[in-house]
């Protein structure tokens, strides 16, 4: 019933209303009122009730029942239902499971209370009552029949129904539901709780000014075809408004409001009057689409419809942006976010498809590794954006190049990947595929106002020529790559055996080198330096050396590039840090005079964020006083980052730990930097030194260190010493230590320690 009781405060107005007449009885009649009266009154208060009250006998025959029982089944006074029952009034079904019920209460004598059922009289709309029944009993308690009271329980039934729905809803857009299916989900539960209507869902297209089609499960498919790119404007129906004014556009009737006047021909065979719309909003307010709600009678819709379309309106654009956020998270995790490029994560099955075609058709696929000459100098001569926009403007060169099922791949900085599909099985052929994208890559472009050519070097491998796998064909295309950069860069090489061999020596050097490290196989030896003024060893630089098992002692030439292209030299460099430490501690210990224990710094290790914290973790370790740890750091390693190393080297400097800068003259450091260096000590690279005193050009450029030294007030030592016309020279041009073979090689710590105990002279300097 759509005027029945739902609610504590309907119940308490009930409550008050049979009091005050209960009230005014008692008034006018005292208590004295007869039997008649006090029937008449309690006739009026159960007429009052809109709920459904009524009694009937064992056969189920009406007994009596109240204004509401009677009016809702088509009569006017209660003698016309008495004696009759629901098989008189209902449908077979519907009177049947009444009766059901009513025996099973007489049978058992127990009531029901709160069941929850259809209408039997729906009013022209789906209706639902509560109704409890109980034992009709007379006055020895036999049971002579049932009561019952039925309440319209409709309104809070379809607020059930919509929350079931909207949850439904939300589940599906958290199972990321396809939309099509979610749409026709919402719109039939919409069109469910507001009969009369049909539901559409429509989207925008890609430019944002049309509509496309929609998901609309009750229209007929030859409309929504014909809305197909509704444009959106101040004056395109309801819809295309609504999208264009980003507020919900209601019209009562579309044959006289002038929105749909250009419209009618395209909407009038099909019967609709109104058309209510809402537009889809995401969370910043940018327009999706729009909900929209037809009708066959014109009208507007009463608040609570509008409120349907509101909250519609919200899931649809909820489930738009969980949709559009997934595939950006997609896109995102499988392309490069720089220049759109697919990522390596792509690249696996991408391959595998290409290889099993190419098994089918005998053709070629072929990959190639691509890495851009001289990146860096970009970079660093006209800064990161300009490097972001060279790398965007190669990245869509390559792309004009490719055909469609190739892909271009970007590994990461400078690097990437070209894959090539469907290829004949021709070198040559595909060597000029290749060839021309260089080209495309080499044109001129201009970046930060400046125009400059880029070239490559690009490493080739062709399946299944020269790889069954794709591992094996990135491994190869790698290996040809660095062919191709150790020839000059700018070039192509196409993999052969010999590079194979090569990356599988690299490979067994490696894998060496790993074990060496974990199996404690690497040794230090300790190289002298010798302050000329006392003529006393005051330091000595810490130099590894690979003591292999099978071929002896190995020298750090021989491994160190390697390592450092592994990045082994971290751990490497680690290790060589704290047993440096530890030996250098050990002698103090033992109870010889202090010195320096100079110690190298890779670039890799300077880079590392927990750099300056592995130090000083080492020196609390060892328990060495950082006044005693020298690190050496080469003009290069600081020049890649300037203000990054010089924060990193105030850093080291408060630790305690004294700095020196190795191979100085060999990396093009400004004088401007190397004034805000915190550095006690210059060291000439021994190129400046071998040569002297036949080479005028090294002298001068050596002079020219130690006297620059001397004017920042700094030490400098000498590399590479090995005869006394160097020695005679560094010393008349005011340097004051040197470190050579004129001294001594590296030696292990016990033959260092025999022969060069710290705070000893050396006789043979007086001469």
């Amino acid at each position: 019933m759509s005027d029945g009781l739902s609610g504590d405060d309907d119940t308490q107005r009930l409550i008050e209303a049979t009091r005050r007449l209960a009230s005014e009885a008692a008034r006018l009649y005292g208590p004295r009122t007869d039997i008649a009266e006090r029937h008449y009154w309690l006739e009026t208060m159960v007429n009052h009730i809109p709920d459904y009250i009524y009694a009937k006998d064992l056969q189920g025959r009406f007994l009596l029942a109240n204004e509401a029982t009677v009016r809702d089944n088509g009569f006017s006074e209660m003698h016309e239902i008495v004696g009759l029952t629901d098989f008189d009034l209902h449908a077979e079904d519907i009177a049947a499971r009444i009766a059901d019920g009513e025996r099973q209460v007489i049978a058992s004598g127990e009531a029901i209370i709160g069941l929850e059922e259809r209408a039997a009289v729906d009013k022209g709309n789906e209706r639902w009552l509560m109704t409890s029944k109980v034992p009709l009993r007379d006055k020895l308690g036999r049971t002579i029949g049932t009561v019952g009271v039925s309440r319209d329980i409709t309104d809070r039934k379809r607020a059930e129904q919509l929350m079931i729905g909207q949850t439904r809803v939300l589940e599906m857009i958290a199972k990321d539901t396809p939309l099509d299916d979610l749409f026709r989900e919402l719109i039939l539960m919409i069109e469910a709780h507001v009969p009369g209507v049909q539901g559409a869902v429509y989207m925008l297209t890609e430019d944002g000014q049309r509509l496309m089609k929609g998901v609309a499960p009750g229209l007929d498919p030859s409309y929504t075809a014909a809305i197909e790119g509704f444009p959106i404007g101040p004056n395109s129906g309801s819809c295309g408004t609504a999208a264009y004014l980003g507020q919900p556009v209601f019209v009562g009737d579309i044959l006289t409001d002038p929105l749909w006047a250009a419209y009618l021909d395209v909407v009038q065979p099909f019967g609709f009057r109104a058309c209510w719309a809402a537009p889809l909003l995401s969370f910043h307010g940018k327009v999706l689409g729009t909900f929209a709600l037809y009708a066959k009678t014109p009208g507007l819709p009463a608040d609570p419809v509008s409120d349907l379309i509101a909250m519609a309106a919200r899931l649809a654009a909820i489930a738009i942006e969980r949709r559009e956020a997934a595939e950006r998270i997609h896109f995102m995790a499988h392309h490069d976010a720089l220049t759109g490029l697919p990522n390596r994560s792509m690249l696996d099955g991408h391959m595998e498809k290409a290889m099993t075609a190419a098994r089918e058709t005998g053709e070629w696929v072929a990959l190639a590794f691509l890495d851009l000459d001289n990146f860096k100098l970009v970079n660093d001569s006209l800064g990161h954006n300009a490097g972001d926009e060279l790398l965007r403007t190669v990245a869509q060169r390559m792309s004009l190049c490719v055909r469609k099922g190739d892909m271009i791949i970007r590994v990461g900085g400078d690097e990437f990947i070209i894959l090539l599909t469907g290829l004949q099985a021709d070198r040559e052929l595909v060597l000029s595929r290749f060839e021309g994208i260089r080209s495309a890559i080499a044109r001129p472009m201009t970046l930060a106002g400046q125009t400059l050519q880029v070239t490559c070097s690009m490493g080739v491998v062709c399946y299944p020529e020269q790889g069954e796998s794709t591992g094996e064909l990135l491994a190869n295309a790698d290996a040809a790559m660095y062919r191709a950069k150790a020839f000059g860069r700018n070039n192509l090489k196409l993999f052969s055996s010999e590079m194979a061999d090569a990356a599988r020596a690299k490979l067994v050097q490696v894998e060496a080198l790993r074990q060496a490290l974990e199996q404690g196989e690497f040794v230090l030896h300790y190289q002298p330096q010798l302050d000329l003024a006392s003529g006393c060893v005051f330091a000595a630089e810490a130099l590894v050396r690979w003591n292999h098992p099978r071929h002896g002692l190995i020298s750090p030439a021989d491994f160190v590039p390697l390592a450092e292209e592994t990045g082994l030299i971290v751990d490497i460099g680690e290790w060589v840090l704290d047993a440096a430490c530890r030996q250098n501690r050990a002698w103090q210990d033992a109870g010889l005079p202090s010195l320096i224990v100079s110690v190298n710094v890779s670039a890799r290790q300077f880079a590392e964020k927990a750099w300056v914290s592995r130090v000083a973790r080492t020196l609390a370790d060892t328990g060495l006083d950082p006044q005693f740890l020298e690190l050496e750091l080469t003009e290069s390693l600081i020049m890649q980052d300037v203000p990054q190393a010089i924060a990193t080297m105030h850093e080291l400097e408060a630790l305690g730990v004294r700095l020196a800068i190795d191979d100085f003259g060999t990396g093009y450091s400004s004088l401007s930097a190397l004034k805000r260096f915190p550095v006690s000590r210059l060291k000439i690279d021994r190129s400046f030194v071998k040569d002297i005193p036949g080479d005028e050009d090294d002298m001068a450029i050596t002079a020219a260190i130690i006297s620059l030294a001397q004017k920042l007030k700094l030490d400098v030592i000498a590399e590479g010493v090995e005869t006394q016309e160097q020695l005679d020279f560094l010393r008349e041009s005011g340097c004051n230590e040197i470190q050579g073979y004129w001294v001594s090689r590296p030696l292990p710590p016990l033959a260092f320690v025999s022969q060069f105990a710290p705070g000893l002279a050396l006789e043979a300097m007086s001469a």
